[in-house]
Protein backbone atom coordinates (compact mmCIF):
# COMPACT_ATOMS: atom_id res chain seq x y z
CA UNK A 1 0.00 0.00 0.00
CA UNK A 2 0.98 3.24 -0.47
CA UNK A 3 2.04 5.76 2.82
CA UNK A 4 -0.45 8.93 3.08
CA UNK A 5 -0.13 10.84 6.54
CA UNK A 6 -0.22 14.30 8.37
CA UNK A 7 2.98 14.66 11.07
CA UNK A 8 3.56 17.52 13.13
CA UNK A 9 7.20 19.23 12.02
CA UNK A 10 8.85 19.15 15.93
CA UNK A 11 8.07 15.35 16.69
CA UNK A 12 9.16 14.74 12.56
CA UNK A 13 12.82 17.47 13.46
CA UNK A 14 13.17 15.46 16.54
CA UNK A 15 13.26 12.04 14.80
CA UNK A 16 15.49 12.95 11.98
CA UNK A 17 17.94 15.10 13.91
CA UNK A 18 18.31 11.83 16.12
CA UNK A 19 19.05 9.41 13.14
CA UNK A 20 21.69 11.97 10.96
CA UNK A 21 25.03 10.46 12.47
CA UNK A 22 23.92 6.55 11.57
CA UNK A 23 22.92 7.80 8.27
CA UNK A 24 25.85 9.93 7.46
CA UNK A 25 28.37 7.38 6.47
CA UNK A 26 29.61 8.40 3.24
CA UNK A 27 31.96 5.44 2.34
CA UNK A 28 29.19 2.32 2.03
CA UNK A 29 28.40 -0.71 -0.01
CA UNK A 30 24.57 -0.07 0.40
CA UNK A 31 22.92 2.77 -1.08
CA UNK A 32 19.44 2.08 0.76
CA UNK A 33 21.97 2.78 4.21
CA UNK A 34 21.59 6.84 3.88
CA UNK A 35 18.09 6.42 3.84
CA UNK A 36 15.73 6.18 6.60
CA UNK A 37 12.89 3.63 6.52
CA UNK A 38 9.18 4.87 7.11
CA UNK A 39 6.81 2.59 8.56
CA UNK A 40 3.41 3.34 9.27
CA UNK A 41 1.24 1.43 12.87
CA UNK A 42 -2.31 2.55 13.75
CA UNK A 43 -1.40 6.14 15.06
CA UNK A 44 2.46 6.83 14.21
CA UNK A 45 5.38 6.55 12.41
CA UNK A 46 8.43 3.98 12.80
CA UNK A 47 11.61 5.60 11.80
CA UNK A 48 14.15 3.37 11.29
CA UNK A 49 18.21 3.92 10.81
CA UNK A 50 21.12 1.71 10.26
CA UNK A 51 25.29 1.60 9.06
CA UNK A 52 24.88 -2.32 9.91
CA UNK A 53 27.14 -1.39 13.42
CA UNK A 54 24.66 0.96 15.15
CA UNK A 55 20.55 0.68 14.36
CA UNK A 56 18.10 3.37 16.02
CA UNK A 57 13.99 2.72 15.79
CA UNK A 58 11.93 5.74 16.55
CA UNK A 59 8.18 6.18 17.37
CA UNK A 60 6.81 9.40 16.62
CA UNK A 61 2.76 10.49 16.55
CA UNK A 62 1.36 11.01 13.31
CA UNK A 63 -2.51 10.91 11.98
CA UNK A 64 -2.53 8.12 9.52
CA UNK A 65 -4.52 8.43 6.13
CA UNK A 66 -3.21 5.34 4.63
CA UNK A 67 -0.97 2.72 5.76
CA UNK A 68 2.65 1.83 3.85
CA UNK A 69 6.16 1.82 3.91
CA UNK A 70 9.23 3.59 1.76
CA UNK A 71 12.64 4.40 2.43
CA UNK A 72 13.58 8.55 1.89
CA UNK A 73 17.56 9.47 2.05
CA UNK A 74 17.64 10.76 5.37
CA UNK A 75 20.03 13.98 4.63
CA UNK A 76 17.53 15.49 2.56
CA UNK A 77 14.76 14.65 4.24
CA UNK A 78 15.71 16.20 7.46
CA UNK A 79 16.35 19.22 5.50
CA UNK A 80 13.18 19.69 3.67
CA UNK A 81 11.45 19.22 7.21
CA UNK A 82 13.97 21.83 9.09
CA UNK A 83 13.08 24.60 6.51
CA UNK A 84 10.02 23.87 5.98
CA UNK A 85 7.85 26.98 7.65
CA UNK A 86 5.04 24.98 8.46
CA UNK A 87 3.38 23.23 11.71
CA UNK A 88 2.88 20.08 9.82
CA UNK A 89 3.30 17.94 7.07
CA UNK A 90 1.84 15.31 4.64
CA UNK A 91 3.49 12.94 3.02
CA UNK A 92 2.12 11.02 0.29
CA UNK A 93 3.32 8.15 -2.01
CA UNK A 94 3.22 7.73 -5.61
CA UNK A 95 4.02 5.86 -8.38
CA UNK A 96 8.08 4.18 -8.14
CA UNK A 97 8.71 5.37 -4.85
CA UNK A 98 8.14 9.09 -5.23
CA UNK A 99 6.73 10.79 -2.10
CA UNK A 100 5.35 14.16 -2.05
CA UNK A 101 5.83 16.74 0.64
CA UNK A 102 3.34 19.03 1.12
CA UNK A 103 3.93 21.89 3.69
CA UNK A 104 1.73 24.90 3.52
CA UNK A 105 2.55 26.21 -0.04
CA UNK A 106 5.47 24.51 -0.64
CA UNK A 107 5.40 21.08 -2.33
CA UNK A 108 8.55 19.05 -2.52
CA UNK A 109 8.78 15.27 -4.60
CA UNK A 110 11.44 13.48 -3.79
CA UNK A 111 12.61 10.11 -4.55
CA UNK A 112 12.69 7.25 -2.28
CA UNK A 113 13.51 3.45 -2.34
CA UNK A 114 11.59 0.38 -1.46
CA UNK A 115 11.28 -0.89 1.82
CA UNK A 116 11.81 -4.43 0.87
CA UNK A 117 15.88 -3.03 0.00
CA UNK A 118 16.20 -2.23 3.68
CA UNK A 119 18.13 -4.24 5.85
CA UNK A 120 16.11 -5.96 8.68
CA UNK A 121 16.34 -4.68 12.31
CA UNK A 122 18.00 -6.96 14.63
CA UNK A 123 15.63 -9.31 17.11
CA UNK A 124 16.05 -8.95 20.54
CA UNK A 125 14.86 -10.53 23.64
CA UNK A 126 12.57 -8.14 25.65
CA UNK A 127 12.63 -10.69 28.70
CA UNK A 128 16.67 -9.64 29.24
CA UNK A 129 16.17 -5.83 29.33
CA UNK A 130 16.91 -4.38 32.50
CA UNK A 131 16.53 -1.23 33.52
CA UNK A 132 18.84 1.60 34.97
CA UNK A 133 18.57 5.41 35.76
CA UNK A 134 19.89 7.33 32.21
CA UNK A 135 22.28 9.40 34.33
CA UNK A 136 24.26 6.28 35.17
CA UNK A 137 25.34 5.75 31.36
CA UNK A 138 26.01 9.28 30.86
CA UNK A 139 28.53 9.74 33.56
CA UNK A 140 30.32 7.11 32.95
CA UNK A 141 30.35 7.70 28.64
CA UNK A 142 31.59 11.13 29.85
CA UNK A 143 34.54 10.20 31.97
CA UNK A 144 35.87 8.12 28.84
CA UNK A 145 34.66 8.76 25.29
CA UNK A 146 37.42 11.25 25.04
CA UNK A 147 40.95 8.49 24.89
CA UNK A 148 39.06 6.09 23.05
CA UNK A 149 41.28 5.76 19.95
CA UNK A 150 40.05 6.61 16.34
CA UNK A 151 39.36 4.57 13.38
CA UNK A 152 43.16 4.93 12.34
CA UNK A 153 44.13 2.40 15.30
CA UNK A 154 45.71 -0.88 14.16
CA UNK A 155 44.30 -2.53 17.78
CA UNK A 156 40.85 -2.12 16.81
CA UNK A 157 39.96 -3.08 20.31
CA UNK A 158 41.30 0.40 21.49
CA UNK A 159 38.64 2.06 18.86
CA UNK A 160 36.03 0.31 21.54
CA UNK A 161 34.74 1.45 25.44
CA UNK A 162 35.26 -1.73 27.90
CA UNK A 163 32.25 -2.40 29.40
CA UNK A 164 32.00 -4.36 32.84
CA UNK A 165 30.07 -5.11 35.71
CA UNK A 166 31.34 -6.04 39.57
CA UNK A 167 30.01 -6.90 42.72
CA UNK A 168 32.17 -5.69 45.62
CA UNK A 169 30.63 -6.43 49.44
CA UNK A 170 27.43 -6.67 48.26
CA UNK A 171 27.45 -3.19 46.52
CA UNK A 172 26.87 -3.78 42.27
CA UNK A 173 28.87 -1.37 39.94
CA UNK A 174 29.15 -0.54 36.15
CA UNK A 175 32.46 0.20 34.73
CA UNK A 176 33.73 2.26 31.94
CA UNK A 177 37.53 1.90 30.95
CA UNK A 178 39.04 3.48 27.44
CA UNK A 179 42.34 3.40 25.92
CA UNK A 180 44.21 4.96 23.36
CA UNK A 181 47.49 3.32 24.17
CA UNK A 182 49.14 6.45 25.83
CA UNK A 183 46.80 6.96 28.13
CA UNK A 184 43.71 5.13 30.44
CA UNK A 185 40.41 6.14 32.01
CA UNK A 186 38.56 4.14 33.94
CA UNK A 187 35.03 4.65 35.65
CA UNK A 188 32.69 3.35 37.72
CA UNK A 189 29.06 3.64 38.68
CA UNK A 190 27.29 2.17 41.98
CA UNK A 191 23.75 0.86 40.95
CA UNK A 192 20.82 -0.63 42.71
CA UNK A 193 19.68 -2.86 39.75
CA UNK A 194 20.49 -6.77 40.52
CA UNK A 195 23.69 -6.76 37.87
CA UNK A 196 23.40 -10.80 38.21
CA UNK A 197 20.98 -10.54 35.59
CA UNK A 198 23.30 -8.63 33.15
CA UNK A 199 24.84 -11.00 30.95
CA UNK A 200 28.44 -9.53 29.46
CA UNK A 201 31.35 -11.21 27.90
CA UNK A 202 34.88 -11.37 29.62
CA UNK A 203 35.32 -8.44 26.93
CA UNK A 204 32.35 -6.49 26.35
CA UNK A 205 33.99 -4.44 23.52
CA UNK A 206 30.96 -1.38 22.57
CA UNK A 207 32.47 0.28 19.29
CA UNK A 208 32.65 4.27 19.74
CA UNK A 209 30.02 5.37 17.67
CA UNK A 210 27.80 2.90 19.64
CA UNK A 211 29.06 4.63 22.77
CA UNK A 212 28.87 7.78 21.15
CA UNK A 213 24.89 7.48 20.09
CA UNK A 214 24.22 5.78 23.71
CA UNK A 215 25.05 9.09 24.87
CA UNK A 216 22.70 11.15 22.69
CA UNK A 217 20.18 8.16 23.55
CA UNK A 218 20.48 8.96 26.82
CA UNK A 219 20.02 13.12 26.68
CA UNK A 220 16.66 13.61 28.26
CA UNK A 221 15.39 10.47 29.77
CA UNK A 222 15.09 9.48 33.24
CA UNK A 223 15.37 5.52 32.80
CA UNK A 224 16.61 3.25 30.18
CA UNK A 225 16.41 -0.55 29.45
CA UNK A 226 19.81 -2.25 28.59
CA UNK A 227 20.83 -5.97 27.92
CA UNK A 228 23.44 -7.73 26.49
CA UNK A 229 23.67 -10.93 24.31
CA UNK A 230 26.47 -12.78 21.82
CA UNK A 231 26.60 -10.00 19.24
CA UNK A 232 24.48 -6.97 20.30
CA UNK A 233 23.97 -4.42 22.70
CA UNK A 234 20.21 -3.40 23.51
CA UNK A 235 19.40 -0.24 24.68
CA UNK A 236 15.48 0.72 25.22
CA UNK A 237 13.40 4.39 25.84
CA UNK A 238 9.90 5.03 25.68
CA UNK A 239 9.60 5.31 22.25
CA UNK A 240 12.97 4.51 20.55
CA UNK A 241 15.11 0.59 20.52
CA UNK A 242 18.60 0.96 19.47
CA UNK A 243 20.79 -1.97 18.83
CA UNK A 244 24.64 -1.95 18.29
CA UNK A 245 26.97 -4.53 17.66
CA UNK A 246 29.71 -5.50 19.79
CA UNK A 247 33.35 -6.36 19.04
CA UNK A 248 35.40 -8.97 20.03
CA UNK A 249 38.98 -9.03 20.78
CA UNK A 250 40.95 -8.74 23.77
CA UNK A 251 41.57 -5.21 25.90
CA UNK A 252 44.66 -4.33 27.89
CA UNK A 253 44.74 -5.69 31.05
CA UNK A 254 43.96 -2.36 32.88
CA UNK A 255 44.35 -3.34 36.53
CA UNK A 256 48.03 -4.33 36.33
CA UNK A 257 48.15 -0.99 34.90
CA UNK A 258 46.55 1.07 37.53
CA UNK A 259 48.83 -1.19 40.18
CA UNK A 260 51.71 0.34 38.66
CA UNK A 261 51.31 3.62 40.28
CA UNK A 262 52.00 3.67 44.16
CA UNK A 263 49.83 5.73 45.46
CA UNK A 264 52.69 7.71 47.65
CA UNK A 265 53.98 10.62 45.52
CA UNK A 266 51.21 12.82 45.92
CA UNK A 267 50.56 16.22 44.52
CA UNK A 268 47.63 18.09 44.94
CA UNK A 269 46.98 21.06 42.47
CA UNK A 270 44.19 23.36 42.08
CA UNK A 271 42.50 21.91 39.19
CA UNK A 272 41.19 25.10 37.29
CA UNK A 273 44.16 27.37 37.86
CA UNK A 274 46.55 24.09 35.99
CA UNK A 275 44.16 23.72 33.32
CA UNK A 276 44.16 27.40 32.69
CA UNK A 277 47.79 27.28 32.88
CA UNK A 278 47.78 24.22 30.64
CA UNK A 279 46.21 26.30 28.24
CA UNK A 280 48.35 28.90 27.90
CA UNK A 281 50.96 26.63 27.69
CA UNK A 282 49.81 24.81 24.96
CA UNK A 283 49.75 27.54 22.72
CA UNK A 284 53.86 26.81 21.85
CA UNK A 285 53.25 23.05 21.48
CA UNK A 286 54.58 22.55 18.00
CA UNK A 287 53.49 18.79 16.58
CA UNK A 288 50.69 16.51 16.93
CA UNK A 289 52.33 15.62 20.04
CA UNK A 290 51.30 18.52 22.10
CA UNK A 291 54.83 17.93 24.51
CA UNK A 292 55.17 19.84 27.48
CA UNK A 293 57.79 19.65 29.99
CA UNK A 294 57.02 19.48 34.17
CA UNK A 295 59.09 20.57 36.57
CA UNK A 296 57.97 19.65 40.26
CA UNK A 297 59.93 20.89 43.53
CA UNK A 298 58.99 21.57 46.75
CA UNK A 299 55.30 22.85 46.38
CA UNK A 300 56.21 24.78 43.50
CA UNK A 301 55.26 23.25 39.51
CA UNK A 302 56.62 24.73 36.67
CA UNK A 303 55.20 23.80 32.78
CA UNK A 304 57.27 25.32 29.72
CA UNK A 305 57.16 24.73 25.93
CA UNK A 306 58.46 25.71 23.17
CA UNK A 307 58.49 25.95 19.23
CA UNK A 308 61.59 26.56 17.16
CA UNK A 309 59.33 28.58 14.84
CA UNK A 310 57.15 30.56 17.74
CA UNK A 311 58.79 30.69 20.45
CA UNK A 312 58.14 29.21 24.25
CA UNK A 313 55.75 30.00 27.09
CA UNK A 314 56.46 28.82 30.78
CA UNK A 315 54.13 29.45 33.83
CA UNK A 316 54.23 28.68 37.55
CA UNK A 317 51.56 26.82 39.89
CA UNK A 318 52.03 26.85 43.36
CA UNK A 319 51.07 23.08 44.44
CA UNK A 320 50.88 20.82 47.51
CA UNK A 321 53.95 18.61 47.12
CA UNK A 322 56.78 17.68 49.24
CA UNK A 323 59.37 15.06 48.16
CA UNK A 324 61.96 14.42 46.13
CA UNK A 325 62.18 17.09 42.41
CA UNK A 326 60.79 15.65 39.15
CA UNK A 327 61.57 16.44 35.34
CA UNK A 328 58.79 15.14 33.12
CA UNK A 329 57.31 15.51 29.40
CA UNK A 330 53.71 14.81 28.73
CA UNK A 331 51.36 15.23 26.15
CA UNK A 332 49.43 18.89 27.07
CA UNK A 333 46.08 17.28 25.66
CA UNK A 334 45.91 14.59 27.71
CA UNK A 335 45.63 16.52 30.86
CA UNK A 336 43.52 19.05 29.50
CA UNK A 337 41.19 16.12 28.16
CA UNK A 338 41.19 15.10 31.84
CA UNK A 339 40.51 17.66 33.73
CA UNK A 340 37.91 19.07 31.97
CA UNK A 341 35.80 15.70 32.65
CA UNK A 342 36.56 16.53 36.47
CA UNK A 343 34.79 18.18 38.93
CA UNK A 344 36.81 18.73 42.13
CA UNK A 345 38.35 21.87 43.13
CA UNK A 346 41.45 20.26 43.29
CA UNK A 347 43.12 16.73 41.94
CA UNK A 348 45.73 14.47 43.22
CA UNK A 349 48.48 13.72 40.78
CA UNK A 350 50.43 10.56 41.61
CA UNK A 351 53.97 10.35 39.80
CA UNK A 352 56.34 7.14 41.05
CA UNK A 353 59.39 8.68 39.09
CA UNK A 354 60.36 11.09 36.47
CA UNK A 355 59.00 8.06 33.55
CA UNK A 356 56.47 6.63 35.29
CA UNK A 357 53.19 6.86 34.23
CA UNK A 358 51.19 9.70 35.82
CA UNK A 359 47.35 8.64 38.06
CA UNK A 360 45.06 11.56 38.20
CA UNK A 361 41.97 11.10 40.79
CA UNK A 362 39.87 12.71 43.41
CA UNK A 363 37.64 12.40 46.22
CA UNK A 364 34.68 14.43 44.34
CA UNK A 365 35.00 12.49 40.83
CA UNK A 366 34.56 9.27 42.75
CA UNK A 367 35.26 6.38 40.81
CA UNK A 368 37.42 7.72 38.37
CA UNK A 369 40.86 7.66 37.50
CA UNK A 370 42.89 8.28 34.47
CA UNK A 371 46.41 7.60 33.74
CA UNK A 372 48.82 9.43 31.51
CA UNK A 373 51.74 7.64 29.97
CA UNK A 374 54.84 10.09 30.00
CA UNK A 375 57.30 11.07 26.85
CA UNK A 376 60.56 10.81 26.48
CA UNK A 377 62.47 14.30 27.18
Amino acid sequence: MAIHCIIEKDHLLEGLAALQNITSKKATTLAVLSNVLIETTTDSLILTATDLEVGLRLRIPAQILEAGSITLPCKKFFEIVRESGSSSLTMEEKENNWIIITADHSLYNIAGMASAEFPEFPEYEEDNLLSFDAEIFSELIEKVIYSVSGEQENIYSLTCVLFEKEKREERSYLKMVSSDGHRLSFMEKFVTTDIDLLSLHANTLIPKKGVQELRKFCENKQKIAIAFDEKQMVVKGDDAVMVVRLKIGDFPKYESIIKTIQLKKKIKIERLPFLESLRRINIFTEDIFNSIQMDINENTMILSSQSADLGNAKDELQVDYKGESLKLAFNCRYFIDTLQVMDCSSVDVYINSNNSPCLLRSDIDEGFISIIMPMQI
